[in-house]
């Protein structure tokens, strides 16, 4: 039982006929691995699942995986189809727009802040399994989007939900359930790459054993990021950052990588901080965060004040307009991801 509840949860603490029209929205800055994860997922689905009986045949992730997905992340477009080969259609997004105040940037206030953040992980709990045990995260998420239904272009909302993703520490094996993404049930994370080959983990698509052999000398660790990650993202030192936060987020990094991670951040040219933001579960925090200048979006990493705990990271438009026809206004928040409970767990669609 965790004794507060406005802190991420830690739980084993041995060691979050026709078609309809189509929908089509930026892919919000940071999110690669996200959503990498599910469209391979999805690709791998409809290929396992789909038969020409299927009247919601999801006809964009037919194209050969590789096609696919270096598509949607090259331009920043992800194009989702209604439907699915065992759920059925998904709902368009209809909610308002998420919107916030933008918080006030400290230019200079990022490496100390790192610098303590830093030294909090490292004495966090180490997360430990026994063989057979799945890595669970669960999160609360949400975006804001320009939706084109029938020719006529909106800014909308998919609404805020729970996320659950089971991975095995050797990446292997998996399971994600998420409203809008998948059905009830989730599917699988397994799979093979378009040669027919199981992918390797690496730095866009982690695994947890994997994370254990990263350097974690903060200088060596930033340069191997640097390397890998060459040519990618809105320039070096954005895509540098869009890793590590998803490295936070959608992962279980050991607390002395963790550390290294801050610390490697605040080596990074343009980190700042700042000084509000709130995550998508309501908390309230202090914020290291980077500007993307090619979209003016800022990507924010939201800690708690007292306990410098890492609580999720959010997207907001903080500069110029993006979307189509500029619909996204400074103030937008085009996505936002709070942490809620990480843990090992004995089995898939098992809970803490």
């Amino acid at each position: 039982m965790n004794p507060d509840p406005t802190q991420p949860r830690t739980a084993n603490r041995q060691e979050n006929g026709d078609l309809r029209a189509t929908e089509e929205h930026d892919l919000p800055p940071g999110r690669h691995q996200f959503h990498k994860e599910r469209l391979m997922s999805q690709i791998h689905d409809d290929r396992r699942a789909a038969a020409p009986r299927n009247p919601f045949l999801r006809k964009a992730f037919l194209l050969p995986a590789a096609t696919a997905l270096a598509g949607a992340l090259a331009v920043g477009v992800l194009v989702l189809t209604p439907g699915g080969a065992q759920d059925g259609p998904h709902e368009l997004a209809t909610g308002p727009a998420l919107t916030t105040t933008i918080g006030t940037v400290d230019a200079h206030g990022a490496p100390r802040l790192l610098d303590r953040i830093s030294l909090a992980a490292a004495g966090a709990d180490a997360p430990k399994g026994r063989a057979g045990q799945y890595v669970y995260i669960e999160s609360r998420a949400a975006t804001t989007f320009v939706q084109t239904v029938d020719g006529v272009s909106s800014l909308v909302s998919r609404p805020l939900h729970t996320r659950q993703s089971w991975r095995s520490p050797d990446g292997l094996k998996g399971w994600l359930i998420e409203p809008g993404t998948t059905g009830p049930d989730g599917i699988t994370l397994e799979g093979t790459d378009e040669k027919g080959q199981v992918p390797k983990p690496h730095l866009g698509a982690p695994s947890h054993d994997y994370l254990a052999a990263l350097p974690t000398d903060p200088d060596a660790l930033l340069r191997k990021i640097y390397e890998e990650t060459e040519g990618q993202g809105n320039g070096r030192d954005q895509q540098a950052f869009t890793t590590i936060g998803d490295l936070l987020t959608e992962s279980w990094p050991t607390p002395r990588l963790t550390a290294a991670l801050y610390r490697a951040a605040a080596k990074i040219p343009g980190v700042v901080l700042v000084d509000s933001a709130t995550d998508a579960a309501g908390r309230k925090g202090v914020a290291v965060a980077r500007l993307d200048e090619t979209s003016g979006t800022r990507t924010e990493w939201i800690f708690d004040s007292k306990t410098l705990a890492f609580l999720g990271e959010r997207t907001v438009q903080v500069k110029g307009t993006g979307g189509e026809g500029g619909l996204i206004k400074p103030g937008t928040v085009v996505f936002t991801h709070a942490i809620m409970v990480r843990a090992f767990v004995d089995d898939i669609k098992v809970t803490p």
